[in-house]
């Protein structure tokens, strides 16, 4: 019998090409947004201003939402953010950013991110200063007077403390007043009278009759803390307890101040309009004139009262 010959396999030319082809050159970061099938432009639009004012000088070339955790009942959402030099994590609740290089690993960089946050939240309790806001001038005194009170020894500092907490009362009331409509009020007070200008802003942005017993608690902390703040300033015998009280008491009261403006500046809205979501999130836009303005958005289905819509 004759022996069979085999066929020989016949080489690949160049010519021939396999089933599957995998490109050897990464996708651009601009490119990407493109094909992403879920997204949430004004949160994207948040991080990049947030990444744009700690690394001034990358440029943001693409933010994505990698997932959210709940931990302990509070909210950490995790981004991927890539600029022209370098790849960042973005967690918020406080803000902060990490460089990938150095925290490769995403459950690692959460775990140290929610510790240094604890920490920082047991020593200042007071809003992130690090987004843009109308109430820059009211966080930078804040700051200060924490300072001082740190560096506190006589009772001359202590009242310095008190003078410094006094002018960040006044600067949340100009504030405040940049937010409201002020076309109803008949007699405004004089600019450093704080007592009744409270009273007048409290008024406008906690109207009806459902807001009474509101209006009356921050009308009477108004008034509390600010006597406060001018016992301390005139108090030739100040104490550090004294001080800390002051410091803590208007840390409270902007807060509070700060929390209602911020939904009255963004339309007071609790439920979406569009597809009747409580997930409402509120945004800031520097570029909203004259000064800047807050915008309300929903997560569900991404409505926005944005005045320039999305851009």
């Amino acid at each position: 019998m004759q022996k069979e010959t085999r066929k020989r396999k016949k080489p690949k030319t160049t010519t021939e090409s396999d089933d599957c082809v995998v490109h050897d050159h990464p996708v651009p970061p601009e490119e990407i947004r493109r094909y992403s099938p879920v997204r949430d432009a004004d949160a994207e639009q948040d991080i990049a201003n947030y990444v744009a004012g700690q690394a001034q000088d990358e440029a943001v070339k693409h933010v994505e939402r990698v997932k959210k955790e709940y931990v302990l009942g509070e909210a950490y959402e995790i981004w991927d953010v890539t600029t022209d030099k370098n790849r960042w994590w973005v967690i918020t609740n406080l803000t902060n950013l990490y460089s990938q290089r150095y925290f490769p690993s995403l459950d690692y960089t959460l775990s140290f991110h929610i510790g240094l946050m604890t920490r920082l939240r047991s020593r200042e309790g007071r809003p992130d200063p690090d987004h843009p806001n109308p109430f820059d001038e009211v966080l930078r005194r804040q700051e200060q007077a924490f300072s001082r009170l740190e560096s506190a020894v006589e009772a001359e500092d202590l009242q310095a403390v008190g003078m410094q907490l006094r002018e960040c009362l006044l600067a949340l009331i100009t504030a405040v007043k940049r937010r409201v409509d002020l076309t109803g009020v008949a007699e405004q007070p004089q600019a450093a009278n704080f007592k009744a200008w409270s009273e007048v802003l409290v008024g406008l942005l906690c109207p009806g009759g459902s807001n009474k017993e509101l209006r009356s608690y921050l009308k009477a902390m108004a008034d509390d803390t600010w006597t406060l703040v001018n016992w301390l300033t005139h108090h030739t015998n100040a104490t550090e307890m004294a001080a800390s009280i002051a410091v803590h008491a208007t840390d409270t009261l902007v807060g509070h101040f700060v929390q209602v403006a911020m939904r009255v500046g963004a339309g007071a809205i609790s439920q979406c309009p569009q597809c009747s979501s409580r997930n409402i999130r509120s945004h800031f836009d520097i570029r909203i004139e004259p000064d800047g303005d807050y915008y309300s958005t929903c997560g569900s289905c991404g409505w926005s009262n944005h005045p320039g819509g999305r851009e």
